[in-house]
Parts: structure tokens; sequence; C-alpha cells
């Protein structure tokens, strides 16, 4: 795939690769991990749409110096800013976890106005789950004290190891290793990311969007929930208590699949998507 940069007017950069022909499809990965999450959907979807998988900042190759405010705000900002400038004014965008998350508020907020809008499992309304997240989190913030940063990233490498990527398949594939790999590839000694995740851990809203439950209705365009139905912390009740409240919404639940559902059966999903999107 295509390595390309977005650079944001503050100067923030989004690292995104593409493939394929016709319209473009965004797809924001999770949290912790990389475009690469969603990789197993690209020879099932690039026949009908210009792929485009982006890095979301502090992941990958995207931006990581703590010269930015990285908070929620801010996120949604430059997501949003990287979807009309890539993909125009009415995009085909999906996300999920951390990117479906950003995505979400994006929308929310009247930043974004997607043509078609794809969320896989998050935690949306209700507060985050994910025990991955909550410790990731809470040693994150020590990024920020003098000589901790270099020896956090180094801790990361150690605690999100490889074999936690393939707990994380419903199936057990062992590419969801190379895929947490690849994600902490660069962590190792990276200071600027050690203060930046820090900067983040501590700005990131605590406990439940619940007030994305009065946004929901204003959200008109057609919505497709895409969810797994062996993901122990995102349960399908996400997913249908947003059902309920969204005009044009979707559900259509994978079997068989887990928290990296790309990997589990990247044919059903790729399939469920190119039949919402066109």
């Amino acid at each position: 795939m295509k390595l390309r940069l977005y650079h944001h007017p503050d100067g923030a950069r989004i690292a995104y690769r593409e493939r394929g022909t016709g319209p473009r499809l965004v797809l924001w990965h999770s949290a912790l991990l990389s475009h690469r999450e969603f990789e197993p959907l690209v020879e099932e979807l690039e026949h009908r749409h210009r792929v485009v998988l982006p890095d979301l900042p502090l992941h990958g190759d995207s931006e990581d110096r703590p010269r930015h405010p990285y908070t929620l705000d801010w996120l949604v900002e430059v997501v949003a800013g990287f979807c009309a400038d890539v993909a125009g004014p009415r995009p085909l965008v999906g996300g999920h976890g951390l990117g479906a998350q950003i995505v979400l508020e994006a929308v929310a907020q009247g930043r974004m106005a997607p043509g078609r809008l794809v969320l896989m499992p998050g935690a949306m309304h209700r507060a985050e789950r994910d025990p991955r997240w909550a410790r990731w989190r809470a040693t994150a913030r020590l990024g920020a004290l003098p000589g901790a940063d270099r020896l956090l990233m180094h801790a990361a490498r150690v605690a999100l190891r490889p074999e936690s990527g393939v707990r994380l398949s419903a199936r057990a594939n062992p590419a969801a290793g190379d895929l947490v790999r690849h994600a902490l590839a660069g962590a190792g000694g990276n200071v600027n990311l050690a203060r930046s995740w820090a900067r983040l851990a501590r700005r990131w809203p605590p406990g439940a969007h619940s007030y994305l439950l009065d946004a929901y209705p204003g959200m008109v365009m057609p919505t497709l929930l895409l969810w797994a139905d062996s993901d122990p912390y995102h349960p399908e009740e996400i997913a249908g208590e947003a059902l309920d409240l969204l005009p044009d919404a979707l559900l259509r639940i994978v079997p068989r699949t887990g928290f990296l559902m790309a990997y589990d059966d990247p044919v059903a999903v790729a399939r469920e998507i190119t039949a919402f999107c066109g």
C-alpha cells in the first residue's frame, strides 16, 4: 500500500496508506494498534473502494510530538480535517474502538457529516471496560515524570506482548500477534511518545460518554453497527442501545469474531461493509 502524509494546519501529521479504485473508504483503527488492523480487509474491498487506512495520532507513523494538546477535541479536529481533505465533505468513514469513538464524537459535534458511517465494537456512550485501555492510561501518566519517560516505553513493549494480540482474536489467529508487535515496534525509548501519551492519559474524559445518547437522534446519515459476537468488553447491548436511537441504522453481527474482527473473518467483515457502502 502507498504511504502518504496528511499535514493538519497546526502541523500535526497523519500517516496513511491507500489502495484500490472507487470512492474512498476511511477506516480508523483501535487504541494501541495501527493501520495494520484493517489490512486483512483490503483485498476484499479494493475492487469497490479506494481503501484509506490512517494511523491515529500517537500510533504507527503519525504525530507523536508533545507540542500538541492531545485532548479529545483536538483528536476530533485532526480526524475530521483528515477525512475532509482525503475523502471529501461526505466521506465514507468507519472506525473501531478508539477510532470509532473519535469519529462518533466528530459527528456528534457537527465537525464531520459522513455519507455513510460504519461503527465497529467500542464503548460508544458507555464507559470503556477494556482493561488494556485502563491499564495503559494509568501507566501512561507516568510519562510526564522526568526519567520515567524512556523507561515507560520499554515497559510498554514488555507489557503488551504479541501473544496479547492473539487473545484478542476469537479464533486465536497468530497473525494478530504480528499486529501488536508492529504497533509497538518504535515505542522502545521513544521519549516524545511517552510524554505525549501522558498528556492524552491526563486529558481523556473519564467515565461514560452518556451525552452521546442525546446526540444519536440527530445523526441522520445511514449507519452500520458492525459488531462481533465474542468481544467480552463491548457486548451487543451497546450496539442495541444505539440502534434504538439512531434514525437510519442497521445492526449486523459477525459470528465467531472477537475484538479483532478483521483477523477473525475478513471476508465476512468486508462483505458487510461492501453491502452497506456500495
